[in-house]
């Protein structure tokens, strides 16, 4: 498979405080990779650095053909229409409809033909299951809807990359399920999906590969033994792992 995504000997730092040392990660298209470990571990931030919103000051990485260490601020924007990110608390633009907040990321990356621009806006609402609610204002939509129009913004640029950071922290388990089969199916059509999560129900239910942030390391994990006390408060501890 094509790697997409591969860090070496990488420090991820944030305001010059290192969080994560000599990380080597690579991911391919196709694959689903999850980013689990206590809260301030430093999940966040390595999204953040594959999307250039905080500088890989050591080490080197390339995302999508860009070097991140000497990455330019005026490419940044085309590194990032090649990454689709799906944020937690979505983020959406509450005074204008579904419709309109999939327009305004288009126009802000160039698309001006408005024929081509609604066939894009309502291919990707069908593909989030979303196609009869574009004119739907956000506030109409129940969470899992408005992660799925997360989702499809994510997608308007067929990005080679999906960044979820916590898509189903604030979902209930049965509309979890649904985003991430949703995710799951966007990986099998050719993406890559790195996923930062604290949801053990959904690890243990699709299982993929899984990195674990903990004690300033990245390191895959095999998790055969989930303690679900230790999802109280929010912040997961890392249960014992069991070699088989």
């Amino acid at each position: 498979m094509e790697v997409i995504c591969e860090l070496k000997n990488a420090e991820i730092a944030h305001k010059d405080i290192p969080i994560l040392r000599d990380v080597n990660f690579t991911i391919s298209k196709g694959e689903l990779v999850y980013l689990i470990g206590r809260t301030g571990t430093g999940k966040s931030s390595l999204l953040k650095v594959i999307y250039a919103e905080v500088p890989l000051k050591l080490g080197t990485g390339m995302v999508c053909g860009y070097d991140l260490k000497g990455i330019r601020k005026r490419d940044v924007p085309y590194l990032r229409r090649r990454l689709g990110i799906v944020f937690q608390d979505f983020q959406l633009l509450t005074d204008r409809t579904v419709y309109d907040n999939l327009l305004f990321v288009l126009k802000a990356t160039g698309w001006t033909k408005k024929k081509v621009i609604d066939a894009r806006i309502n291919e990707v609402l069908e593909r989030v299951g979303l196609h009869f609610k574009g004119y739907k204002m956000p506030h109409e939509l129940s969470g899992g809807e408005q992660q799925r129009v997360v989702i499809a913004r994510a997608l308007l640029n067929d990005p080679d990359i999906i960044l979820a950071d916590e898509p189903t922290g604030n979902l209930d388990p049965e509309t979890s399920e649904g985003i991430m089969r949703l995710l799951i199916d966007i990986k099998e059509a050719g993406r890559a999906v790195i996923m930062a999560t604290h949801d053990y129900n959904t690890l243990r239910k699709f299982p993929s590969r899984t990195m674990n942030c903990e004690d300033f390391k990245l390191e895959e994990r095999e998790i055969s033994v989930i303690d679900f006390k230790a999802l109280q408060n929010g912040d997961m501890i890392i249960p014992p792992f069991q070699i088989d």
